[in-house]
């Protein structure tokens, strides 16, 4: 009888307030501790009361919750919420925000179905190698399942010589050119023409870009460049550049005078 002369009507206990809207007194008690919400009174024996307007607070905080809210928007930007448009603003803030989550989530979805089927390729276990490929997602970059067919050597002069912006740079360019190497030998470019002579100097460039002038990797660049793999189109495009750009850059070079391959072993 003395427990509840000394609990006023109207009011409950916080366990008997988590009891009625199915969540733990920790829960409430965690958002006593950050002022989301705070109970309405005491009882004489020091607990802490919670009324059924605390109940309708909480309500709507479990509600917000459900919704995505985090216990910060809900204490500092909810509250100033008074008209249906600002409700409605809130919402459509927050369905925003939920679809770039769901965004965020289908990409790891994909990447990660993708680093499963290299991994189930390459038939061994190689986390550096698993590393380069997550990395290559991430940067969207569509050749990542080249990365099971590099050597461990050619792989870190990649780690050492570029980052995710210097390397995306070199994939768009590296692209372009084996694009256009492709429409000159669909067209029947001549290698030894001014257009085939351009395009043999800025591949060239390109191949020097990448080597930062390590003679050392001029033979694993020629190696990669003859490299079979399980992906058609790849395979098609690069017989294609190989086809035109070999006869184009040994024009380059004998009108320049120099033997880039000279040192090369």
């Amino acid at each position: 009888m003395e427990r509840y002369r000394a609990i006023p009507s109207g009011y409950m206990t916080v366990g008997e307030a988590a009891k009625k809207m199915g969540v733990t007194v920790r829960t409430l008690q965690y958002y006593d501790r950050e002022g989301v919400l705070c109970p309405s009174s005491v009882s004489e024996g020091g607990r802490r009361l919670y009324s059924d307007k605390d109940i309708v607070e909480l309500h709507r905080i479990l509600s917000l919750k459900s919704l995505g809210f985090s216990l910060e928007e809900i204490k500092n930007r909810l509250p100033a919420i008074d008209t249906p448009e600002e409700v409605a603003a809130a919402l459509t803030g927050q369905a925003r925000t939920i679809q770039q989550r769901i965004d965020v989530l289908t990409r790891s979805l994909r990447d990660i179905d993708a680093l499963k089927a290299e991994v189930l390729q390459m038939r061994s276990v190689d986390f550096k190698k698993y590393a380069d490929i997550i990395v290559n997602l991430q940067m969207k970059n569509d050749a990542y399942w080249l990365i099971k067919y590099f050597d461990e050597d050619t792989l870190g002069f990649l780690r050492e010589h570029f980052d995710r912006e210097s390397g995306l740079a070199f994939l768009r360019k590296f692209n372009a050119l084996r694009d256009a190497a492709a429409q000159y030998h669909d067209r029947g470019v001549a290698p030894e023409s001014e257009e085939g002579q351009k395009f043999a100097k800025e591949f060239w460039q390109l191949i020097a870009e990448f080597t930062g002038g390590d003679g050392s990797m001029l033979p694993r660049l020629m190696k990669m460049g003859d490299i079979d793999t399980d992906n058609a189109e790849w395979n098609q495009k690069q017989e294609k550049l190989n086809a035109f750009l070999g006869p184009a850059l040994e024009v380059y070079f004998r009108n320049a005078g120099v033997d880039p391959f000279g040192g090369a072993k």
